[in-house]
């Protein structure tokens, strides 16, 4: 027999006083799954279906798309929420309001991982600092969950069952090895099948350059308007990027860390102590 929500959970048969035998199931894991494409994203479902291997899957994502929305918390408004079915919940907020209102309000304990994902086109190099997918990662990190984003490769149509295969085979790896504390994993697979990707390579973020990022247009009232856009022109390749991983045919697997402090300037911006604490710059200025 198998515990309803992870395929291959076998009951544990316990004897009684009596000599008859009777089954307990053990209490599986809690996974929760969110994203920034909205409830109704096949890359969500699919990731879904893919980490009820796992454990005991409840969903709790946004219910529109929410790109780009980075690590946005709603504040002027309430959030409300929307049961779409057993242990699936939509929000009217952000990936990183999701997360709180899982954790905080709707799951019956705390989750044993959070996957965010799988997000339509990559999340590489500066895109981790805008992508709703990686922020909601970042969220659990910072309640001290073990957390991932997933993203997949791709323009119209997207090799979701291939990111959901090695989604599952990186988080049954950070769940065995575990990582240092604060740090939470970016996923990128490339648009390939499964047969084609050589393996996964863990990575460094590139850095990316766009060409024309601004975009004037003009209305019919002769006003005029923006569209924040470009074309993406040049990736600074280092031999052990997340672009070029992809590039190689690599699924890219990214450690990221909360503490955002450049380590290496704090010596020389301390000599500034002495000026920026003094008194008659500060009446000077």
């Amino acid at each position: 027999p198998r515990a309803p929500g992870a395929a291959g959970t076998r009951c544990q048969r316990i004897e009684a006083a009596s000599g008859s035998f009777f089954c307990v199931y053990p209490v599986l894991p809690i996974i929760l799954v969110t994203n920034d494409d909205g409830i109704a994203s096949l890359g969500l479902q699919t990731l879904a279906k893919a980490m009820s291997r796992m454990g005991t899957v409840w969903v709790v994502a946004p219910d529109r798309e929410r790109t780009a929305v980075g690590h946005a918390l709603t504040l002027h408004k309430p959030l409300r929420l929307t049961r779409m079915r057993p242990r699936w919940f939509a929000v009217n907020g952000t990936p990183t309001d999701c997360v709180n209102l899982a954790v905080q309000q709707i799951l019956p304990r705390r989750p044993a991982l959070i996957v965010s994902g799988i997000n339509r086109g990559v999340n590489l190099g500066d895109d981790v600092t805008y992508s709703g997918t990686v922020s909601a990662a970042l969220e659990g990190t910072i309640m001290g969950i073990p957390s991932m984003a997933v993203s997949q490769e791709g323009r119209e149509q997207f090799r979701f069952p291939v990111a959901a295969t090695y989604a599952v085979v990186v988080a049954r790896a950070r769940l065995r090895y575990g990582l240092p504390p604060e740090t939470l994993l970016n996923v990128n697979v490339p648009d390939l099948t499964r047969d084609a990707i050589r393996g996964c390579r863990v990575t460094r973020l590139s850095r990316r350059r766009f060409d024309n990022p601004i975009i004037e247009k003009l209305d019919p009232h002769g006003r005029h308007y923006y569209w924040i856009a470009g074309t993406r022109i040049t990736w600074k390749r280092q031999a052990d990027s997340d672009y070029t991983a992809l590039q190689d045919r690599y699924v890219s697997v990214t450690p990221l860390h909360l503490d955002m402090t450049h380590e290496e300037a704090l010596a020389g911006i301390r000599t500034w102590e002495p000026f920026v604490s003094s008194h008659q710059v500060i009446r000077s200025t």
